[in-house]
């Protein structure tokens, strides 16, 4: 007995020494491959693993029916709660937004879990995973790699330049700045921001927590979220097939959790699979594969008004954007998580006809999350809201057999989510103007039917194929037999089928009016609810696939199967060709110019790099700095993006939207026009205090937009701080001028 147990002892010491080594030759190719940037992407790293772990009775308590306890998701809740607070004790103005107030606050929540664990052990309540050190070492060096390779490809286009960067590494660095939330608008100094800045205000957050720099955590904190987008789907799926299968095949989950995590993070459409490899095989193709022609059909090609908007998580990561519903993927997936864990912690209470509806604690969490979606992007308020709803119905009349007991339950925690969520939301919601939204309306235009079945038919046919092959599993029997008699797994799995198919018909029904509408009524609509619906696809692909793959009976049950693996490996292709083509040829690393994302400037905007230059490393605060004001997408507003200093406007179509005052945005417009260029020092002078502007900027766009800019009234009017080919002048308060 004793030689086996040494023999056993032995053998755990070789696994620990292949872990720890694995540990280290993993940390050897972060510095090899991102060289001066591994140092971030290891504190980073450490960090986030910190929180986790210091998260986890609170995560065990939650997720307790996983196998690992919730391990990955401890990541985001850590995040999730102690960014809140945070947030919601400045925004209250009890504390100030500095790296010693995230610190703290974090610091609490960290000593918050360890008194929860010791009452928790009292209770010989024991959540923690103590004996799944080898399943949670998989899963960390999963994220690891998946984190690690996406920061790499980061460093090939690290830019914050293009599409909306502008806006994504503005807001994160107004953030920076400001010691008050919601922070000034740097595109509209008057007022605060009026945006969904949760997401951008997550990565200050932990920007601030770790010390770094916003030009480095703009990238890393986006590609954390892509590795995430792996790992998420991984824990989710590989439990629910746990669960499904039993011990019996331990090889069939992680199967099952690796497709996921492909089908939601890596994965493009069909119309990846048909236009960029298989016409170009007929000679057939109409021009070349640009990666964005996927997310861009419907309405393009062939060009029409009704131009839509189609995308998903692997575009998003490629293109490198930190918008609202990029940051917000790992917290719908963490949503998604908890709904899966709340059905666990269902099973056999049909003989607990006594326990409340009230005080699931898991649903509880989804309310708090649902709150936070609110203020990071409210499309998934509405859509993880409904998807909550239906997990819960099924869920309950799954649990009591009773159409009565399921439904009165479900109401129950409807209704209670959604008052969390509310007052989670509050402090967000007296202050946000929401006019950006101009009501619901029936949509005058259809996509094509081949176009739809080009972009969706494969997750599509393979969810309805499911949900027919699971009606037709049970034979004829009543709606409560049926359910009674479905796996929890697959009851599961069939809502989230349910509601990605629901998000892909309801923009053929209705559209959200916005200022888009004359030409793309239908695309903010279809962008957001169909994003959400790639992502619940995915995860159910990643389940039914394998389900299908080893099925007994039918032989052509499994030919879905194969075919349908082939299919999303085949999408897959996607993320390859994309990097390849905005990032360009990853495989040499002589091409990595790391994560810097405004290292750029000196390049792009040579004449006016050094004065940016100068506003970062000399102006503390949040003084308003006039420069010219443009289009959106346009080089205009450079100075303020890239500082995060104020300015009087910003890009015009984007203010637009948010303040939906066009009159106020053109007679700004005129005005600072008549800054630059008017020789009345009085009607100058009161324009400037009226905006109270400190500093004034002229560079490269100044002189292009303003071709008879008065330079020398301008000159007058201040101290010239920085004066070479861009000049800055800090103007002389008017009451100082005559001592």
């Amino acid at each position: 007995m004793e030689m086996q147990w040494m023999k056993i002892r032995e053998k755990l010491k070789v696994r620990l020494e292949i872990k720890i080594l694995i540990g280290i030759l993993l940390a050897g190719l972060a510095v090899f491959l991102l060289r001066d940037d591994s140092k971030d992407f290891l504190v980073w790293w450490l960090m986030m693993w910190i929180l986790g772990c210091a998260f986890m009775p609170l995560t065990g308590v939650l997720f307790a029916g996983f196998q690992d306890r919730g391990w990955l998701f401890s990541k985001v809740l850590a995040v999730a709660v102690s960014g809140y607070l945070t947030w919601l004790l400045v925004t209250l103005g009890i504390l100030k937004f500095t790296s010693l107030t995230c610190i703290g606050v974090a610091c609490v929540c960290v000593a918050a879990n360890v008194l929860l664990s010791v009452w928790l052990n009292r209770q010989k309540r024991f959540v923690l995973p103590v004996n799944e050190g080898n399943l949670i070492f998989w899963e960390e060096l999963l994220l690891f790699v998946a984190f690690l390779l996406w920061t790499y490809v980061a460093g090939f286009h690290p830019q914050a330049h293009g599409v909306e960067k502008f806006m994504d590494y503005g807001f994160m660095e107004a953030m920076m700045r400001s010691a008050e939330l919601p922070a000034t608008d740097m595109w509209y100094s008057q007022e605060p921001m009026n945006y969904y800045y949760g997401g951008q205000y997550y990565a200050v957050f932990l920007t601030k927590l770790a010390g770094e720099q916003a030009a480095i955590t703009y990238h890393l904190m986006r590609t954390w979220v892509a590795g995430l987008a792996f790992a998420l789907p991984f824990s989710i799926v590989r439990q629910a097939a746990s669960d499904y299968y039993g011990k019996a095949k331990k090889a069939l989950p992680v199967w099952s959790g690796l497709l996921a995590g492909m089908a939601v993070s890596l994965a493009g459409n069909m119309h990846y699979v048909i236009y960029a490899k298989l016409l170009p095989l007929l000679g057939k193709s109409e021009k070349d594969f640009w990666f964005p022609n996927s997310t861009r059909y419907i309405g393009f090609n062939p060009e029409n008004s009704d131009r839509t908007i189609h995308e998903f998580p692997s575009y998003s990561f490629i293109l490198g954007d930190l918008h609202a519903h990029v940051v917000n993927i790992f917290f719908v997936l963490t949503v998604t998580g908890l709904l899966y864990a709340w059905m666990q912690s269902e099973k056999g209470a049909e003989k607990e006809d006594k326990k409340s509806a009230f005080l699931q604690w898991p649903l509880l969490m989804c309310g708090v999350f649902l709150g936070i979606f609110q203020w990071t992007n409210a499309w998934d308020f509405a859509i993880y809201f409904v998807v909550s709803c239906g997990v819960c119905f099924f869920g309950n009349l799954k649990q009591f057999q009773d159409w009565k007991k399921g439904i009165g339950r479900s109401v129950i925690q409807w209704i209670e989510m959604l008052i969390l969520g509310f007052v989670i939301a509050l402090p967000f919601t007296l202050n946000f103007d929401s006019s950006m939204a101009e009501g619901v309306r029936l949509v005058k235009n259809h996509s094509a039917f081949y176009q739809l079945c080009i972009l969706w038919g494969l997750p599509v046919v393979l969810v309805l194929f499911y949900l027919v092959k699971l009606f037709l599993e049970r034979g004829k029997c009543k709606p409560l037999e049926w359910l009674e008699q479905t796996r929890r797994q697959d009851v599961f799995i069939a809502v989230l089928g349910l509601c990605a198919l629901g998000l892909i018909v309801l923009p053929e029904i209705v559209y959200v009016r916005d200022i888009y509408e004359k030409t793309s009524a239908r695309a903010n609509t279809m962008f957001k609810l169909t994003y959400q619906a790639f992502i619940l696809f995915g995860i159910s692909l990643g389940f039914l696939l394998i389900r299908f793959l080893v099925a007994k009976t039918q032989k052509w049950i499994r030919v879905v199967g194969v075919l349908g693996i082939i299919g999303v490996l085949m999408t897959v292709g996607y993320t390859a060709t994309g990097i390849r083509q905005w990032n360009g040829e990853v495989w040499k690393r002589s091409g990595y110019q790391g994560l810097n994302c405004t290292a750029y400037l000196e390049t792009q905007y040579s004449q006016d790099a050094p004065a940016i230059r100068w506003l970062q490393a000399n102006i503390e605060g949040n003084p308003v700095v006039l420069e010219a004001n443009g289009d959106s997408y346009s080089d205009y507003c450079r100075v303020s993006a890239m500082t995060g200093l104020p300015t009087v406007l910003g890009w015009y179509t984007h203010e637009w939207l948010w303040r939906q005052d066009t009159d106020d945005l053109n007679e700004k417009a005129a005005q600072i026009q008549t800054i630059y260029t008017s020789a009345d020092e009085a009607q100058v002078r009161s324009l400037l205090e009226e905006f109270r502007v400190s500093y004034i900027f002229i560079g490269q766009m100044e002189r292009e937009k303003y071709p008879e800019l008065n330079e020398t009234l301008l000159r007058s009017l201040g101290t010239a701080v920085f004066d070479d080919e861009a000049l800055i002048i800090q103007l002389t308060p008017a009451e100082d001028e005559g001592e």
